[in-house]
């Protein structure tokens, strides 16, 4: 697979959302792969697929060109929160359906379909929540790194993330927390400093 041609069918090389992406999927990538060698290396996960976790980490919010995100360069005309979705479909129809599936279940820490009939949220009313470990490891290793520009190279911490999603639904900041525990073996009482 060759990731950068994939992403340059959709993205201007040397644009700004083009590198945003790239750097923002490198930076998820290195620290997806980082997890999943520490859980092996443990032996709490023994062979994960690190070729599918780099790829799909890199993909992950192809997407997002579709949106209307203007601090990223995006002028699309659908809402931020239905860039994973959108990138499902690309790389679907690019023939990769489980990186589709990546790309469809990291937002937030997974959306259900509660969260979207409450919220009146425009997508699909069903449950798009990581199920595989690789899925569950590159979403939560997404929620540490912004596109937004002037966050760029930042890495926020589990308590900041953790409230970041408070503010979307308790369910996603519970989740994240689960999977902080599951996956840097991080124990509850360190994840509310």
């Amino acid at each position: 697979m060759d990731i950068e041609n994939i992403i340059y069918e959709f993205y201007k090389p040397g644009s700004v959302t083009c590198e945003l992406l790239l750097r923002h999927g490198e930076r998820v990538a290195a620290k997806s792969i980082g997890i999943a060698e520490n859980l092996t290396k443990n032996l709490i996960l023994i062979n994960p697929d690190m070729e599918f976790i780099m790829e799909a980490a890199m993909l992950h919010d192809i997407g997002i060109f579709m949106t209307n995100a203007p601090s990223l360069g995006c002028f699309g005309n659908v809402p931020y929160i239905c860039h994973g979705l959108l990138g499902r479909t690309l790389l679907d129809n690019l023939g990769f359906p489980k990186h589709g599936l990546v790309s469809e279940r990291h937002t937030g820490a997974g959306i259900t379909a509660e969260n979207i009939r409450i919220n009146a949220l425009p997508l699909p009313c069903r449950d798009m929540i990581p199920v595989s470990i690789e899925e569950k490891i590159i979403c939560f290793a997404d929620k540490f790194y912004s596109k937004n520009p002037e966050k760029s190279g930042y890495e926020k911490n589990i308590p900041e993330i953790i409230k970041e999603l408070e503010l979307i639904d308790k369910t996603h900041a519970d989740r994240f927390a689960v999977w902080a525990e599951e996956l840097l073996a991080v124990d509850k009482f360190s994840l509310k400093l």
